[in-house]
């Protein structure tokens, strides 16, 4: 059958308004309730997240609209008789032919908004963005094996709305799975996301599709003819179990939302020497990179000039390159600072206190470690010797007023924390007001001695060093 004859006789042509419509509703509306085109466009931008983002709406109406469709052109075969006008073409043939628009409206519901959000974005795809789709794709395939199927042994009128509508229902509610946890991961609309820099790793596209596939492969071959077609289909079903529960076993030990990820792949700039910094060069403010080398080598220039015993790390990352809770730990030797986001948040004047700030935090250290969170309850000699010591040091790095910031909303769960304010910022000025640079630095390292005699014990494991805290943000 010709191409022209095949799409004019196809229900995917004559529905094309309602699953086009679905995507240019979705896309329009959806895509953009919570965040506005600025925000979308605005960055920080990477090709892979922004294929997860643009297809998690669409995998359910995907999968939905091509089981109904090619439950229809499956009833439509049978009904036609066409095994019997053709009995010389392989059925395989006859059937692939039948459902190629099927697919290609399956096809279209995921290639669509994926091409509108990179268009918008302005992004180019690499082949590890576009691996959701790809999956996707495949898995359109395997629902119109099964709808095909579908409908040569019920009524399309029926099985083909009946079959999209429950298709849709159980993707659509896949995500509210919580015991067990697979089905979440493997009814192929992906329950994780990816953050900047991030890229799915194989398991998390392969596996669905592997199910879906094998699922697929033993319905055909209950829908097979020949004379080994009982072989066949017992290979096909122990094949299609044997993948479903080696597959589940996998999925059930991925938490929620928590499908594996590879991380750090987002293409970095750099600039100068001891301390190399590093930005993300997609991140959306690598142009601020020398600006941003500078605050952080004249801010460690200060703290050294001022006395503060600082070891200069030989690079300095950008923390964009990987989401808080995948991203490596500062070492003396290598510092992750929130460069991106802090440039991005820039002053009026140019300046980035936000760098200074982080660099004030990863450069300050203390001979003890505090508790990573302080309750209402909580002693305050000790709090106040310490964030004395560090507004002292946040005034030599001109980075005071984010340094305040942060300890205004912490003071707010005291019901005193106007008085430990007070208090911080009298003794952080008596060191600042001593007559001479040797004195001011003994004052600050005094300051630190005495937060660290005041901090009550605290059970093992539960502190974190304060030069570390808010660095990583």
């Amino acid at each position: 059958m010709k191409l022209r004859a095949l799409l004019r006789s196809s229900a995917a042509l004559w529905t094309a308004p309602v699953w086009g419509g679905i995507v240019a509703f979705y896309f329009f509306y959806a895509l953009h309730f919570e965040d506005s085109y600025e925000e979308v466009t605005g960055g920080p931008l990477w090709a892979a997240q922004q294929v997860a983002i643009a297809l998690n709406y669409f995998y359910a109406f995907a999968y939905g609209i091509t089981l109904g469709l090619a439950t229809w052109e499956g009833g439509r075969l049978k009904q036609d008789r066409v095994w019997d006008l053709a009995p010389s073409r392989a059925r395989w043939r006859v059937a692939g032919q039948a459902l190629a628009p099927a697919v290609g409206a399956g096809w279209a519901t995921l290639l669509l908004p994926v091409l509108m959000r990179l268009v918008e974005t302005r992004l180019l795809p690499t082949p590890a963005a576009v691996l959701p789709l790809v999956m996707g794709m495949g898995i359109v395939c395997a629902y119109a094996v099964v709808g095909s199927v579908l409908g040569h042994i019920a009524p399309r009128a029926i099985a083909a709305p009946v079959g999209a509508a429950a298709t849709y229902y159980m993707i659509n509610k896949s995500s509210a799975y919580s015991d067990p946890l697979w089905p979440r991961h493997l009814s192929g609309q992906l329950d994780t996301s990816v953050a900047f820099g991030e890229h799915y790793s194989p398991a998390t596209v392969l596996l669905p599709f592997l199910v879906a596939a094998a699922v697929a492969a033993a319905v055909a071959a209950w829908w097979s003819r020949g004379p080994r077609r009982l072989p066949l289909r017992l290979l096909a079903t122990a094949a299609a179990l044997a993948t479903l529960v080696l597959s589940a076993r996998t999925a059930s030990g991925w938490g929620i939302a928590d499908g594996p990820v590879s991380a750090g792949h987002a293409p970095v700039r750099c600039a100068g020497e001891a301390p190399r910094v590093c930005m993300a060069e997609t991140g959306g403010a690598v142009e601020r990179l020398d600006d941003v080398r500078s605050e952080v080598v004249e801010s460690l220039e200060k703290l050294e000039v001022a006395g503060v015993d600082v070891t200069v790390p030989s690079t300095v990352t950008d923390g964009q390159l990987y989401r808080p809770s995948t991203r490596p730990r500062s070492t003396t030797s290598t510092w992750w600072l929130p460069l991106t986001a802090q440039a991005e948040a820039a002053g009026a004047d140019g300046r980035i206190a936000g760098i200074r700030y982080a660099v004030l935090l990863n450069s300050v250290t203390f001979s003890c470690s505090f508790p990573t969170t302080i309750t209402s309850d909580a002693p305050t000699a000790w709090i106040i010797n310490r964030d004395a010591a560090l507004l002292w040091a946040a005034y030599v790095v001109d980075a005071q007023d984010p340094y305040l910031r942060w300890r205004t909303d912490e003071y707010a769960q005291f019901a005193n924390g106007p008085e430990v304010l007070a208090k911080v910022r009298e003794r952080a000025e008596k060191g600042r007001a001593l007559p001479t640079a040797a004195q001011r630095t003994a004052w600050f390292e005094q300051e630190k001695a005495k937060a660290c005699r005041q901090m009550p014990k605290q059970p093992a494991g539960g502190h974190a060093a304060t030069g570390s805290q808010g660095a990583d943000s």
